[in-house]
């Protein structure tokens, strides 16, 4: 009988020792998918302010269209107007150091903006800069936003970025500096917290 008792709780505590081993490689899975980590242990210093001013050329046509629309649409929709509810633009714009079309180039706005208002000219801005020149070269800053076109200052928020931008945040505030039913001029002037 004392065997027999020593036998079910030398089971019992093998049973227990099991559950505490597999609850404990459960824990240690989670550890290694997520965890807090110091922005040191990165290479990181400290937080930077940096400011950035650069013109946004915007061709919806011609021979050298940097953004087209996307042709999806409901066989009633009224084309009367450039801008359409619903309309979808893919960009690859240009942004320049001066708001001349033959300016330097300091990288490329790529995405898409949606018209997503009913009411006035409002867009839906879903797009990276892509910078190309000095320090910025290879960096990217991420803008997703409501652009109210026709406001004279608008802000969009700056909601991540790369390279040098890594841990971005921030805002651009953007002002159209020339518009034409084929061509628009957008200054921003982009302020962006990031670490280096």
């Amino acid at each position: 009988m004392a065997s027999s008792m020593l036998k079910t709780h030398s089971f019992i505590f093998f049973l227990i020792l099991f559950f505490i081993n597999v609850i404990a490689n459960r824990w240690s899975d989670y550890e290694v998918f997520g965890k807090y980590i110091s922005i040191s242990s990165l290479g990181l210093k400290r937080e930077r302010l940096s400011h950035l001013h650069f013109y946004f050329h915007d061709v919806v046509s011609g021979k050298n269209a940097t953004a087209i629309r996307v042709t999806a649409e409901a066989p009633l929709t009224n084309r009367s107007s450039p801008f359409i509810f619903g309309d979808v633009y893919v960009v690859d714009d240009p942004l320049m150091i001066e708001p001349d079309i033959n300016s330097k180039i300091v990288g490329k706005a790529q995405g898409s903006y949606v018209v997503a208002s009913q009411g006035e000219l409002s867009l839906l801005m879903v797009l990276n800069f892509a910078f190309t020149e000095g320090k910025y070269n290879g960096s990217t800053l991420s803008v997703l936003g409501r652009n109210e076109v026709l406001s004279t200052v608008r802000e969009m928020p700056i909601v991540g970025g790369n390279g040098v931008f890594r841990f971005a945040r921030g805002y651009a505030q953007v002002r159209t500096h020339s518009i034409t039913q084929i061509h628009a001029i957008v200054e921003y002037n982009v302020f962006v917290v990031h670490y280096c």
